[in-house]
């Protein structure tokens, strides 16, 4: 129950956020996600108790930040998935001929169809595979770049902190990594002041006009 509250709380942020920025979300994958929020159904007070299972708060920052975050929740978005699919009753021979039993059916939200006209024989096991398919998807063209970044984050959170070996080769790459994060430092507030410098032209230009 835990986890389908966790599942429902979270899917339901999502669809929130996709229906505010527009048309990226295809309406099959929109239909998809309400009707498995008919499946793990809980109440509107543990739905709405300002508890977001993802902080909107990185959303604020910067691209960079914003794309690094983003890359993460849809890592966590498979491992998620992938849970529920794996706490799903195996089906029976006979289940699996005929679409799923009462137990996998979902039935079909008000007012929404599916793309044959019905969705009285889909089950929630083919559901979410094709929002982890989509997931998959986004992850795979959109963010592989951000992947490789959070692999080398974790790596970090591994450094054997008690080796005296680590201690002295950390010790010895510390001046040109600290160069190198000034350097970066110093490039990245002479790209804000050039690009604060570009806003006030074009706002003067445009005032002038």
């Amino acid at each position: 129950m835990v986890a389908a509250m966790r599942v429902v709380v979270c899917v339901s942020l999502w669809l929130s956020v996709c229906q505010v920025g527009g048309s990226h979300i295809p309406a099959k994958m929109n239909r998809t996600i309400q009707s498995l929020l008919q499946h793990y159904r809980i109440s509107n007070k543990d739905k709405f108790n300002g508890k977001p299972v993802f902080s909107r708060e990185p959303m604020a920052g910067r691209l960079e930040t914003k794309k690094v975050f983003m890359g993460g929740v849809l890592e966590t978005y498979e491992k998620l998935i992938g849970h529920m699919l794996n706490e799903l009753p195996t089906p029976s021979p006979e289940t699996a001929g005929s679409q799923g039993g009462p137990a996998a059916a979902i039935p079909a939200a008000p007012g929404t169809a599916s793309d044959d006209g019905s969705q009285a024989g889909r089950t929630v096991r083919e559901d979410l595979n094709y929002i982890l398919k989509k997931v998959q998807e986004l992850r795979r063209h959109h963010y592989q770049e951000q992947d490789k970044l959070l692999q080398e984050l974790r790596t970090l959170g591994h450094i054997q902190m008690h080796n005296p070996a680590i201690q002295s080769k950390a010790l010895w790459e510390l001046s040109w990594l600290y160069e190198e994060a000034s350097s970066l430092s110093d490039t990245i507030r002479m790209q804000r002041r050039r690009r604060r410098r570009r806003q006030a032209r074009r706002v003067k230009i445009h005032l002038g006009a």
